[in-house]
């Protein structure tokens, strides 16, 4: 009761007449203008304040009605965090833990400072407890210096030597974690540079590994232990050794099965993306497509997650000659109806694997019934042919690799000059739109194409393609994610097809 008076005392003084939220109750008055606001931010109709100040005013962004909405819609929207339902199937006990226990913590925060120590102390308990359970280090400490503090003012001696013996203790943990995040942090801050340039890294990166076993080998936290697996992941995948980045993971993934209590949803997925990534480049898809049955089942169907592990598992079957169960990936990712839901990049993409899963059927369908069934009605090829293709500057890729996919169809129809002028255009873009650090495959690629036309389109009268194939056996495909290094066919195999179907053209 004591307890309950104290709350009491603060609510009364403080109270708020109206607590604004996003519930379902509320987002049912479709008439309201936050509402409005919300569904079409929901729906993706926004891309910066002047669509969102015409959508809902028609005036500009600087209008004083427009900076009202949204000044109240932003923390209307930040008091809903207070409410999340953390409770949700797909959340794990873990993230579960660590939501409510920093929730509660800021209800300790509230009631220190507003003169209700007692009940700030038996709160502090029961969030101490879950956190020594997960070991929260931050949680822990948090909660055992107040703990201590009330123990002192109350006289509890125990109390403040147990408290006091958590804080030290913990501290120590919390020091290790915050040094294993910094060194994860610094793989991470320079792993996404083109690889010409992330020598710092590579020179660097074998002593936060050594660092990182040192802490684990220490401290018997998860925080540590999963950044520890994660650097050596990344250490592996930077020298190219897939086999040994496939060895950490499934360590990582055996320390999640046998640690449940720590078991995190995010952790799961990267290092079995991981994993793709490393059947990818080893081209290995059998073993790729068992660990794709494996883990889909690990993420809600249709999350940012499963269209991730998608893309990995299309490119898988592409990149190793499996059509028609790229054809399936494909399908069973673009009729998901959380897809049309998906941000605008992610569309892009999957509409250029689009039109070359359909070059793939177009240009084979004759020597394989099964892909000749697989014709798809919904694409326009004459329409795509005709499409001046223009991406923004910083998807300059989705261009190239669109334009190059014109060029594979003109070749199947013949239409020489039409491939003379898309490669010309690939020149112009490889000697002044595209970085070489960054897109040196697809530009080695392009001057391929170029020696095409200097031979007339004739494969024996090709010359000077040695160099430039000899450019891209020394810089493997590396894809991270980065949509400047996404290959829908490697390039090699690529230049293969093309030939060959040049050889075939000839032929005839």
């Amino acid at each position: 009761m004591k307890n309950l008076i104290e709350i009491s005392k603060i609510v009364t003084k403080k109270k708020v007449k109206k607590i604004e939220i996003f519930d379902e109750h509320s987002l049912k008055h479709k008439n309201s203008k936050f509402n409005e606001f919300y569904e079409a931010l929901m729906a993706g109709k926004f891309k910066n304040d002047r669509d969102a100040s015409s959508f809902l005013y028609g005036c500009s962004p600087t209008d004083d009605k427009y900076r009202q909405l949204k000044s109240r819609f932003r923390k209307r929207l930040l008091n809903t965090l207070f409410f999340l339902d953390v409770n949700l199937p797909s959340t794990s006990n873990y993230d579960r833990a660590y939501f409510s226990c920093n929730k509660d913590w800021t209800l300790v925060k509230i009631l220190l400072s507003n003169n209700a120590p007692h009940t700030a102390a038996v709160l502090a308990r029961q969030i101490l407890t879950t956190a020594l359970k997960f070991k929260f280090a931050d949680v822990i400490v948090n909660c055992s210096r107040i703990l201590r503090k009330y123990s002192s003012e109350i006289g509890d001696e125990k109390g403040y030597e147990d408290y006091d013996q958590h804080s030290k203790q913990y501290q120590n943990v919390l020091d290790a974690e915050i040094r294993s995040e910094e060194l994860y942090q610094r793989v991470i801050m320079n792993y996404y540079k083109p690889y010409s340039k992330n020598f710092n890294l590579r020179e660097k990166i074998d002593t936060y590994c050594e660092a990182l076993v040192g802490l684990s080998e220490i401290y018997e936290s998860p925080i540590v232990i999963y950044n520890m697996y994660l650097v050596w992941a990344y250490r592996y995948e930077m020298l190219h050794d897939y086999e040994a980045m496939l060895e950490v993971c499934n360590k990582a993934e055996q320390y999640i099965e046998e640690n449940p209590r720590f078991y995190r949803d995010e952790m799961l997925a990267t290092f079995q993306l991981k994993k793709m990534s490393a059947y990818l480049h080893l081209q290995d898809y059998k073993n790729g497509r068992i660990n794709a049955e494996k883990c889909l089942g690990s993420f809600p169907t249709g999350s940012e997650t499963w269209f991730a592990f998608m893309e990995y598992y299309l490119l898988l079957a592409l990149h190793t000659d499996n059509h028609i169960n790229a054809i399936a990936i494909f399908n069973e990712a673009t009729s998901n109806t959380k897809f049309k839901k998906s941000d605008n990049l992610v569309k892009e993409k999957w509409k250029i694997y689009d039109v070359y899963i359909n070059y793939i059927i177009e240009s084979q369908a004759e020597f394989n019934p099964i892909l000749k069934t697989q014709k798809k009605k919904n694409f326009r090829l004459s329409r795509f042919l005709n499409d001046p293709i223009l991406y923004p500057k910083e998807q300059r890729i989705f261009t190239v690799l669109m334009v190059i996919a014109q060029i594979l169809f003109f070749l199947e129809k013949k239409s020489y000059n039409a491939v003379v002028e898309r490669i010309e255009r690939l020149k112009n873009y490889a000697n002044r739109q595209l970085k070489k650090e960054e897109y040196f495959r697809a530009i080695q690629f392009i001057r391929l194409l170029q020696q095409l036309a200097k031979a007339d389109f004739t494969p024996s009268r090709i010359s000077n393609s040695e160099k430039y194939l000899k450019k891209l056996e020394e810089t493997p495909f590396f894809f991270r994610g980065l949509i400047s290094e996404l290959e829908i066919v490697p390039y090699e195999k690529l230049w293969k097809m093309i030939l060959r179907k040049l050889r075939d053209n000839n032929s005839n």
